[in-house]
């Protein structure tokens, strides 16, 4: 899958592992589990792939958040992506914004 990230500092924490606004501060743990989730999103062929990934436990939120997907770094810290298909011939193409490196409980 192709991933964009739809924030910098999500892009800084994935290539640098660590962000220039002291806001977006994570644990090492975070950061490298992070890195590993992005990792497994990108070589997935498709979105149908990470359904069989049970440790992710993939999942389409609902609510306010409708129509955003979302996998887990660990129980307190979720990755919120959206998931887009683009069709060019017969070929489609999944493209995953990363919207949010998430708290779960806030």
């Amino acid at each position: 899958m192709f991933i964009h990230f739809e924030k910098e500092y999500l892009e800084e924490l994935y290539y640098y592992g660590k962000c220039t606004n002291k806001k977006y501060r994570f644990q090492p743990d975070i950061v490298r589990r992070y890195k590993q989730r992005i990792d497994t999103l990108h070589d997935a062929s498709c979105i149908e792939a990470i359904y069989q990934l049970r440790s992710l436990r993939y999942e389409v939120l609902s609510g306010n958040k409708e129509g955003i997907s979302s996998i887990r770094v660990n129980d307190q810290y979720r990755i919120e992506f959206l998931v887009k298909y683009q069709a060019d011939g017969k070929e489609i193409l999944t493209i995953c914004d990363i919207l949010e490196l998430s708290n779960h409980y806030k």
